[in-house]
Order: structure tokens, then sequence, then C-alpha cells
């Protein structure tokens, strides 16, 4: 039987390895930066970004995007908060990023289908790492059929979640609404593009 592998890691403050196998590799580290710097860049991205709204094509009809978006090349000159997290993401998960986008959760209310990335617009067996602002939100990462299971997992403030290319071919994951109120949260998303590859992402 084909099992789902993904596990929450409960114990420590420490890398946490949720999934290791032919269907890729996720880690989760909940204290990747400190409270104080986290609470510092959350304050300067939510001050400092040119935040923006988008229409989308869903079911037929244009809806705006529900959360706020940013995106930025990593080979512009950067936000020093976002250049900073850059470096600190690179290191720790050895891959060379050339993009970050950027999502701010307002409230509860705001939240983000369940998806993949495109892989066409990915470096092969590259990683996409996340960092997680403010509010915890939840994410909700399920197996592809035919396998079956979802975790649901707790991105809270400082936090770096890693996904390897694979992933995004075995499971799908997104934020969904809450039914409690929460504050705003701040997710930046960072990617290894294909080259050539230049609209905009988040």
């Amino acid at each position: 039987m084909n099992r789902f592998p993904l596990r929450p890691g409960l114990f420590g403050d420490g890398l946490q390895t949720l999934a290791d196998d032919e269907f890729g590799r996720i880690t989760y580290q909940p204290h990747f930066v400190d409270p104080e710097f986290a609470t510092q860049a959350f304050d300067a991205l939510l001050r400092d970004v040119p935040w923006h709204s988008e229409r989308r094509r869903m079911y037929l009809r244009d809806v705006l995007t529900p959360r706020l978006l940013a995106s930025y090349s990593l080979d512009e000159t950067l936000p020093d908060v976002i250049a900073e997290l850059a470096l600190r993401v690179a290191a720790a998960a050895g891959a060379a990023f050339t993009h970050v986008g950027l999502n701010h959760y307002r409230d509860e209310n705001d939240s983000v289908a369940q998806h993949n990335d495109h892989l066409h617009e990915l470096t092969r067996e590259q990683p996409i790492a996340l960092v997680s602002l403010g509010a915890t939100r939840e994410m909700l990462i399920r197996a592809k059929p035919p396998r079956r299971g979802a975790l649901r997992l707790d991105l809270e403030a400082g936090s770096l979640l890693t996904m390897s290319y694979a992933t995004q071919l075995h499971y799908d994951h997104g934020i969904p609404k809450q039914r409690t109120p929460v504050g705003p949260r701040i997710s930046l998303a960072f990617r290894v593009r294909t080259a050539g590859e230049t609209r905009r992402h988040y």
C-alpha cells in the first residue's frame, strides 16, 4: 500500500524532516531566525514593500487574489530585510535562489488555494524555501492521487519550510481561511527560476 509519509515534527526547535523519500523531501525549522529579527523583518516588510492585489481568472470569472502580493528578482536592489533573508535562506537550503515572491495575509479571511508550483518555471532539482513572519498560519500539505493523506502544519514566525522540486509533482499545498480571528502574516517564497523566465511570481 502506498502510504502517505508526512509526519509533523513534535520535538525540539531544530530542523524537522517531514518527508524524505522518492516523492520528495520536506523539512521545517521553527526558529530559523530569532524572534527579535522576525518581528523587525515583519514590520519593515509591512511598511516598505509595495503591496498590491491582482485579478485572476477562477471558476469562469475574474476575482481579486485573497491576499496582497509583491515580487523581487534577487539580482535587483532589494530592501535590506529581503537581502539579509535571501543570504540566510540560500546558505540553509544550499541553493542559488533567483526570485522571491511575497504574500501578505491580512487576517483570517486571506488565503491561497491548494496548488503546486508551475514546474516549467522552476529549475529542476532546485528547492523552494518559505520563510514565515507575523501571525502563525496553518498550511495544508496533501498527497496527490492515487496516494492519500494530509498534514496540517502551523507555520510559526521566523520559521523556514523547504520543499524539494520533486514534492511539486507529488503534493499540493495551501493556506486555508480560518474560522477564528488571526493577525497578519507575511511569507517569502524563494525559488530558482528557469533562464528567461521574466513573469512576476508569488
